[in-house]
């Protein structure tokens, strides 16, 4: 199978978790639009009661078109499972997000989730994190001191870009991207960064995941992270 197959594969298997008249955090990715059809398929068969929380734009209108009712965060009291995708998870099943831009939308909805399972291809999993760029959602007021400061730190900090324009968050955000090689201690990190004026959010995931279904060549396999 290729990546996409197996994209598909762990999307089918997460929407097993799914049961009648839940109220579910939807995540952002390529990943996770399988697994929004497979939940549109499932709620169009099995005729569904089910209400969705996007973490996107993006993932909303998806969700709308089939057929999946979608509301606000504040209008839930609760969410009972957060199905979302992740770019890197490591072997302590820490996690990093934001490739599509939108990890401060899923981290709160993360947060306030009873469960939250992560899908991924294999290709995913690694031994320790930070290959994968780390993501930094920062306000664009303010964002090239931001830069400057994060690059003295040793960074090695990028801004991300669409040609000559600034890539923005669903909240109007600027992305810089952090290019690591390999942060050795997550949490050290996280709390550096979260000390940083102008930072929004990171995209390390700590603490966060209950499960991973990773998608094998001989079939998903569901982890137990916590």
């Amino acid at each position: 199978m290729d990546q996409n197959q197996l994209k598909e594969l762990v999307g089918k298997e997460a929407v097993k978790f799914v049961e009648d008249g839940m109220i579910l955090g939807l995540g952002t990715g390529s990943t996770v639009k399988y697994m929004v059809d497979a939940l549109g398929e499932r709620v169009k068969n099995e005729h569904l009661s089910i209400v969705g929380v996007a973490t996107s734009d993006r993932t909303a209108k998806q969700a709308e078109s089939l057929g999946i009712e979608i509301k606000q965060l504040d209008e839930v009291d609760h969410l009972d499972l957060t199905i979302d995708g992740a770019d890197e998870i490591d072997d302590h099943f820490q996690g990093i997000k934001g490739g599509g831009a939108a990890h401060l939308w899923e981290k709160i909805v993360a947060i306030n989730s009873t469960k939250n399972i992560w899908i991924v291809d294999e290709s995913k999993m690694v031994h320790t994190l930070g290959k994968f760029p780390l993501p930094l959602e920062v306000i664009p007021f303010g964002s090239t001191h931001v830069l400057e400061k994060l690059d003295k730190m040793g960074f090695r900090p990028e801004f991300r870009m669409n040609g000559d324009e600034h890539v923005l968050t669903d909240s109007k955000n600027y992305i810089i991207d952090l290019h690591m090689g390999e942060i050795e201690d997550p949490e050290k990190l996280a709390n550096t960064l979260n000390g940083i004026v102008g930072v929004v959010e990171h995209g390390l995931f700590l603490n966060v995941v209950n499960e991973v279904i990773v998608g094998r060549q001989d079939g998903p396999e569901v982890l137990h992270a916590r």
